[in-house]
């Protein structure tokens, strides 16, 4: 099975590309930058990652990226992504990016993405990982702050292909940021946004109804409203489920008991991703191989879950048939009968 995990093509549809900053490219950065950091080495660091709440890893995310400041940092950042994503047979990802987290420090917008850019074209040359990128508002600010990045990004929107909602999800319901999300379809962002991590399944529905989202990110939560699982079911719109990310956040007290095997079952279109992996634990191969040792995944339905990321991504036809017969054929090859 761990060859077989290994060998499978993955595409990555929800990550948070600060959320991928290692304790030491962390501490390396911070050298590089003058920042003092509030431990004394990377083991401490490593140490304070036991969160209770999305709440408590929020705090330690925007701390941590305070290190990032130049253009080399963002690529940087980036590459040593990359260098997962092909440890991982990662083939594709669709990346978010947080511009609010760091415009707040100071650092130009045009910073940010042409760091993160101009490494996402150097790993596609190098590796062949193809990419989409996302730029997320965060929901803890304001609707007018989302408006203000929005206007911010229009000179940069050939290069942005879609847009997100992440941060704290209690008590910033989507629909908050309903004008906002309207705005960007007129200039032919399609988007995504979280819902359901720890927001109940009203949210869901929310951003379906008023943010008219192509991707739900998380999702787990809907099944507490049959209605809503039925919706997911027949429509096929997809969920980007983080299985260590929840563990980790306590949205489920352990692995086995998660509920991605069960919405995959119930025709549900479900992907696996690592959203935050530096934090987290564990990037797309660990996420993997958490379902066969936790939850008892078969070779065949960690195949389905790989073709529903093709069918879940913003990939054109051609990209998508192509990868929908590898993975096929990797299933075939290890006796998956799909």
């Amino acid at each position: 099975m761990e060859h077989f995990i290994a060998g499978l093509p993955k595409l990555e549809l929800h990550l948070h590309i600060e959320g991928t900053l290692e304790p030491e490219l962390m501490f390396a950065l911070a050298a590089r930058n003058g920042v003092n950091l509030p431990w004394p080495d990377v083991a401490s660091l490593r140490a304070a990652y036991e969160f209770d709440c999305l709440q408590s890893f929020l705090d330690l995310y925007y701390l941590g990226a305070s290190v990032l400041q130049t253009e080399q940092d963002f690529f940087d950042l980036t590459w040593a992504y990359l260098e997962r994503c092909v440890a991982d047979h990662v083939v594709h990802a669709e990346i978010f990016f947080d511009p609010q987290a760091h415009t707040a420090r100071g650092v130009p917008f045009a910073t940010v993405l042409g760091g993160i850019e101009r490494a996402l074209q150097a790993g596609e040359a190098a590796f062949g990982i193809s990419w989409r990128l996302i730029m997320s508002f965060l929901r803890h600010l304001s609707e007018e702050a989302a408006f203000a990045t929005l206007e911010e990004a229009r000179p940069h929107l050939p290069r942005i292909h879609g847009i997100g909602l992440d941060s704290s999800e209690l008590g910033n319901p989507p629909a908050k940021f309903a004008r906002v999300f309207a705005a960007a379809r007129a200039l032919g962002l399609p988007a995504v946004a979280h819902a359901g991590e720890e927001g109940p399944a009203q949210y869901i529905w929310q951003t379906i109804e008023e943010l008219q989202v192509k991707r739900i990110d998380h999702g787990v939560r809907c099944t507490e409203d049959p209605a809503l699982v039925s919706y997911l079911a027949n429509t096929r719109l997809p969920l980007t489920v983080c299985p260590l990310s929840n563990v980790r956040l306590k949205v489920f007290d352990e692995m086995a008991h998660h509920n991605v095997l069960e919405l995959l079952e119930k025709g549900l279109c479900v992907t696996i991703n690592s959203d935050d992996p530096a934090y987290f634990g564990g990037y797309m191969g660990a996420n993997f191989r958490a379902l066969v040792q936790d939850l008892g995944a078969s070779r065949e339905q960690l195949c389905r879950l790989s073709l529903n990321a093709v069918e879940a991504s913003w990939l054109g036809f051609a990209d998508k048939a192509r990868l929908t017969h590898d993975i096929r054929a990797h299933g075939a090859c290890h006796g998956a009968v799909l």
